[in-house]
């Protein structure tokens, strides 16, 4: 019955006919009251974040994606605004609501041709790749193409060299040094002063450590992060292979929040379907420089009729000059191979 000046429960809950009901709006609610959070692992539609980071009231809270962000990939490294219950209590879920504008975005692709992009991370300064200079042995295939990809996202790059009482570091040195990219040789990860030496060049930044299972990245991020407990693996005997002991991408911050690295699952591969080769060539100053003279659709490798590059190379004021640029094209030039070699 419908009480008095009002109308009976059926009708106040009844749902309106098509005619009679109003179109849905498309403006979203501004949550001007929205806080800052620093995504710092990824669960199962389940995102721990870090608020106040570096503030007294600094707090983890546990969220989900607002609904209007359903078909939005919210990942590690991301900075997000978050509304309801950002307290960080016990059994309190909060929800985020924006992504903010991200400075960079290293993806991959399951293979080359697969047209899907996955977003690794976000946000992150430099790409660490940790390779083993034996037990597995270093694949450059694979190097090449983690280089390729930190530099399509805008990324430094530090070539981190693991297991060095086993095998000398010269070789690979001489690869990559001449592409800009920083190398740090660690023979033994129980010396402190090893994993300092690592430590220094990971300092006020945000790191992400890249590599094949079993080459000891899990043990370098527990040696830079006391207490981490990142599971750690070994190499198998018949297959020189490691075993997958990372599953998920999880953000640590190092002692005296100085900087945060980024531990990831081990990869067996690295598809670069997406990179262009045009921001590749962007990471070489004077290559690109150069590359400005070549003609439409140049793809700059050693077949390409009227590369400019070629110019550029004949075009050394002296011999010492021609021997640099000469290492420095051909590094290049494998890297832009190595987007569609198999590795």
């Amino acid at each position: 019955m419908a009480g008095r000046g009002g109308r009976d429960e059926l009708e106040a809950y009844g749902r309106p006919s098509k005619r009679g009901s109003r179109p849905r709006t498309k403006q979203r609610p501004e949550h001007a009251d929205a806080v800052v959070g620093f995504v710092t692992g990824v669960d199962r539609g389940r995102y721990t974040l870090l608020l106040g980071e570096g503030e007294p009231s600094e707090r983890a809270v546990l969220a989900m994606k607002a609904r209007e962000l359903a078909r939005t990939r919210v990942v590690v490294g991301d900075r997000v605004d978050v509304v309801g219950d950002t307290s960080g209590g016990r059994d309190t879920l909060a929800r985020v609501v924006r992504i903010n504008e991200r400075t960079s975005v290293l993806r991959r692709t399951a293979d080359d041709t697969d047209p899907y992009e996955r977003i690794v991370v976000a946000n992150a300064d430099q790409l660490v790749i940790v390779t083993a200079l034996a037990q597995p042995e270093p694949r450059t295939g694979m190097i090449d193409r983690a280089v390729v990809a930190a530099y399509d996202a805008g990324m430094d790059v530090l070539l981190c060299l693991t297991k060095a009482d086993l095998a000398p570091a010269d070789e690979l040195r001489g690869l990559y040094e001449p592409l800009g990219v920083e190398v740090v040789v660690v023979s033994t990860l129980s010396e402190p002063e090893s994993v300092e030496s690592v430590r220094d060049r990971l300092r006020g930044r945000v790191s992400v450590l890249l590599g094949h299972s079993g080459v000891g990245k899990s043990t370098l991020v527990n040696a830079l992060v006391p207490g981490a407990r990142r599971a750690t693996g070994h190499v198998n005997d018949v297959t020189g292979r490691g075993r997958h002991t990372s599953t998920s991408a999880v953000a640590l911050r190092l002692p005296g929040h100085q900087g945060w690295v980024v531990d990831t699952p081990g990869v067996r591969s690295l598809g670069l379907a997406h990179v262009e080769v045009e921001h590749v060539l962007a990471a070489f100053e004077d290559l690109d420089k150069a590359a400005a003279e070549c003609p439409r659709g140049c793809t700059h490798l050693d077949n390409a009729p009227d590369c400019a590059l070629d110019e550029w190379l004949d075009a050394a004021p002296d011999a010492d000059a021609r021997a640099t640029r000469e290492v420095r094209l051909a590094s290049f030039r494998r890297l832009l191979t190595s987007r569609t070699a198999s590795v």
